[in-house]
């Protein structure tokens, strides 16, 4: 467990880089009245917030990880799949919008 908790943690602090330069640029496209959106995960995503930033989806991604180091390995295990859920599609958003602001 202690591998698990390791990887995440450095995966979290990856994550969050990410989504300060996603929020920057979506700063900017705002600016250029581009980007006109409700949230960037619909509401049956499995997140609770619904931002047009990354920042609060990761800031939520972190409290969950945060309350459940707290919890015994069994509540660990059985909720630690839909933790990952979200993290892998933080990360997968973040690299197909990085992708885009490169074409």
């Amino acid at each position: 467990m202690q591998n698990i908790s390791l990887a995440l943690q450095e995966t979290l602090q990856v994550l969050y880089r990410k989504a300060i330069d996603a929020d920057t640029a979506l700063d900017a496209l705002q600016k250029e009245q581009k980007g006109k959106f409700q949230a960037i995960f619909p509401q049956q995503s499995g997140f609770s917030s619904q931002a047009k930033r990354f920042g609060p989806y990761v800031e939520e991604v972190a409290t969950e990880w945060n309350a459940l180091q707290d919890k015994d390995e069994d509540t660990i295990k059985q909720q630690l799949p839909a933790l990952v859920q979200k993290i892998e599609q933080l990360l997968t958003t973040i690299g197909q919008f990085q992708a885009s602001l490169r074409k």
